[in-house]
């Protein structure tokens, strides 16, 4: 049975390695399936190159995944048409991924496709191929919706792999590393390789804007990640590893775990990870760095204690306070993400936001603020609709959902206008203190390459 995995362009320069398939392709080999590629986003593609593709080759089964942002659902709707334009269209066409999973009904009708999987694929996926292989029935296959004559049937959920361990490798084989591992994160040097790496499923928290369907936190082994490691350096020269975990500091005592295995195995490469400020810590952040972390990307969401309630996000502005100022002493950049608009916020919120943001910048990156978006599967989506302020589905993506820096739904007692007025301004102070630094690092390189006769100095301009 041939397989072809669609990668979908999002019009970046290098893309992320795109994780989600890769774990879905690396099952289906290890069963004996034919899989192939289809990289739209090496290529920049357009969709009508793909309709070409499948009218000179054959499949049986087409799949693709997305999350649940704007760019992607429009880009699910063109690739979905170019699919269902081809003459020789796979038998199965099947779509997955955060964006469908909520709302599987609605992806069918919109999409054409035949099967939704819903949720963690790839016990789900080997089941479904294993159905169709055999001729049997989808109704014993769990975690799916699918077409059944004129209506539509979800099956029950499929339970969570509680060993991700025994889950293979992303197939590394099959996808063009040379290009990404390209990608560049915060503090990457120009020569370094770069490559996102899961060191554990889920997150133990659980904020109202959320979409995570599935609970809790399943860990990785640090044997299984630091085998992983390994491979990739002496495979593909990676120099960077991104952590691409919801939350790889999902405690202290994990935290410290990794960094000492890591430490034991005398690995030497860059990290960044998304981390938890209850538990950025200075003795955690030093271990941390002394493993070669340089950047932690944390979800403040907001600099209210108020607002952070509201939004259950189990954090504090003390911790905040406490926690960006040790990462800043231990030496590795933190990632300020906020976002306005959740319930009861008001423009005393962003203002404080505004203030945080201004004074522990460290330029490492630019980061504005984006409004709130109800995502459907998250509290915050069902709230909007209990409320009268989203009707369904296909209202956020139709009508309210058209890009993630415009309101899709206000939860505010402002007005639309009085709300993008507000944020247009917040965000035009960010941006200017951050162009300022950026200039004062440029002016000190200048002196210091003509008053201090800079030798290793190696231009302007990017190479």
């Amino acid at each position: 049975m041939r397989v072809l995995l669609v990668v979908y362009d999002n019009e970046s320069y290098i893309h992320h390695f795109p994780l989600g398939i890769a774990y879905i392709a690396s099952v289906l080999l290890r069963e004996g399936y034919d899989v192939e590629i289809y990289n739209q986003d090496v290529h920049h593609y357009p969709e009508e190159h793909l309709t070409n593709f499948l009218n000179n080759n054959r499949f049986d089964i087409i799949g693709l995944g997305v999350v649940g942002g704007y760019y992607q659902y429009a880009k699910l709707l063109k690739i979905s048409k170019a699919i269902n334009a081809a003459k020789n269209r796979p038998t199965y066409y099947v779509i997955g991924g955060h964006g469908p999973s909520p709302e599987p009904e609605y992806f069918l009708k919109k999409t054409g496709a035949d099967i939704v999987v819903i949720g963690e694929g790839e016990e789900t996926v080997v089941n479904l191929l294993n159905s169709i292989s055999n001729k049997n029935s989808f109704h014993n296959v769990k975690g799916i919706a699918y077409r059944d004559g004129d209506g539509i049937v979800i099956t029950p959920r499929q339970p969570l792999i509680q060993d991700v361990d025994s889950i293979p490798w992303p197939a590394y084989s099959i996808f063009p590393l040379e290009y990404y591992r390209l990608r560049q994160n915060p503090h990457s040097a120009r020569a370094d390789f770069s490559m996102p790496l899961l060191s554990g499923r889920g997150c133990t928290f659980n904020c109202n804007f959320c979409y995570r369907m599935d609970k809790g936190f399943r860990a990785r082994s640090a044997e299984a990640i630091i085998d992983e490691i390994k491979y990739l350096q002496k495979e593909y020269r990676i120099s960077y590893i991104d952590f691409a975990d919801e939350l790889l500091m999902s405690s202290k005592k994990r935290t410290v775990e990794l960094c000492k295995a890591f430490l034991r195995a005398k690995l030497k490469f860059k990290w960044r990870c998304n981390g938890r400020l209850n538990y950025a810590l200075p003795d955690i952040l030093k271990l941390m760095k002394d493993t070669g972390c340089v950047y932690c990307n944390y979800g403040i969401e907001a600099f209210d204690d108020d607002a952070l309630k509201n939004m259950n996000k189990a954090l504090t502005t003390r911790q905040i306070v406490r926690g960006i100022e040790a990462t800043l002493k231990a030496g590795i950049s933190p990632g300020l993400n906020i976002i306005f608009g959740n319930i009861g916020e008001t423009k005393e919120v962003l203002r404080k936001n505004v203030e945080f943001l201004l004074k522990y910048d460290d330029a490492a990156e630019l980061r504005t603020i984006r409004p709130v978006t109800p995502y459907p599967g998250s509290p915050l989506y069902y709230y909007a609709i209990e409320k009268g302020l989203l009707e369904d589905a296909e209202d956020f993506y139709e009508n309210k959902h058209i890009n993630s820096d415009l309101l899709a739904v206000n939860f505010t007692d402002m007005s639309d206008d009085e709300f993008h007025k507000s944020l247009m301004e917040a965000n035009l102070v960010l941006i200017g203190n951050h162009y300022r630094k950026i200039a004062a690092q440029m002016n000190n390189m200048t002196r210091n390459l003509y008053i201090n006769k800079n030798a290793g100095f190696r231009g302007y301009r990017a190479t």
